[in-house]
């Protein structure tokens, strides 16, 4: 029996895209990794998910409004490129053990957005606060 942890997963808050991201990779890892273990349809819903993921990320990186640098984007779009190829030859012959590959994709880029948010958060954390404004009376 699975546990209530495994039955309602944890969403992320929101307002915080990169975290967002992050949740959504790791996620969609784990959904991959369990369908693994699963029959044929389990891991052929898994994979299209993660496969819609990415097409969400692909359409992000190609908008015009796009702040990801210009390097880290066409590197992404590359990584996206590759997803979507190794994904058609999944979905041709759903080998389980070709699933790691995503798996390991997904698990290493949401922990490197979330190492990023930690990194960031631990920053703005140690920085000096600026001394509050002294109210002068007027006589």
């Amino acid at each position: 029996m699975a546990s209530p942890a495994q039955k309602y997963p944890r969403l992320p808050a929101p307002g915080n895209p990169a975290k967002t991201e992050a949740w959504a990779l790791l996620e969609s890892a784990r959904l991959m990794e369990g369908a693994k273990t699963k029959d044929r349809a389990e891991l052929l819903d898994a994979i299209r998910r993660n496969w819609r993921l990415w097409t969400i990320f692909q359409a992000s990186l190609v908008d015009a409004e796009c702040t990801v640098p210009k390097e880290v984007r066409a590197n992404l779009l590359g990584l996206a490129n590759f997803i979507d190829r190794h994904t058609a030859q999944i979905l041709g012959d759903p080998d389980p053990a070709k699933l790691d590959v995503l798996v390991n994709i997904n698990r290493q880029i949401g922990e490197g957005l979330l190492e990023g948010q930690r990194t960031a958060a631990a920053k703005a954390a140690s920085a000096p606060t600026p001394p509050a404004p002294q109210l002068r009376e007027t006589v």
